[in-house]
């Protein structure tokens, strides 16, 4: 991981959406929420194409890459991506998570959990799960040097 090669006083997170979402609310919120648990972001928006995502992962070296969708194509979006970012040298020990609204029914579906974590993701979050999002932070060391 990219936090073991260089020490910071703070963790570094990058936090986008999927190429097809165009919303930025929630990347706004994940950024204040990332920041109040001290963390540096970088907040690359929304709609970002595969090449330039994996660009500004090589350029920031994060400690924990979010991905952020709310328009119900996050699943097949969220493919893509990971199955691009692993493929990049450098950035297959990313740590990398994804969550939110990912299907168009809105709910939850085991099956993507298990493809977009076989595909790459090391974590898949629901909606509302920012408890469980929080916890696998922390569980990982990310956290503000004080």
């Amino acid at each position: 991981m990219f936090h073991d090669e260089i020490t910071r006083p703070r963790p570094i997170s990058l936090v986008s959406s999927t190429v097809s979402d165009s919303h930025t609310w929630n990347l706004i919120f994940m950024q204040l929420f990332l920041e109040e648990m001290g963390h540096e972001v970088v907040n690359i928006g929304s709609c970002v194409p595969l090449e330039l995502f994996s660009r500004k992962c090589l350029e920031h070296r994060p400690d924990l890459v979010v991905v952020s969708s709310v328009n119900g194509h996050g699943f097949n979006d969220a493919l893509e991506l990971a199955r691009h970012v692993r493929g990049v040298p450098g950035l297959g020990d990313l740590l990398m998570v994804v969550g939110g609204k990912l299907g168009v029914e809105g709910t939850r579906d085991v099956g993507f959990t298990r493809r977009l974590l076989q595909e790459g993701f090391d974590a898949v979050f629901g909606e509302d799960d920012l408890v469980g999002f929080r916890s696998f932070v922390s569980e990982r060391g990310l956290r503000a040097v004080s």
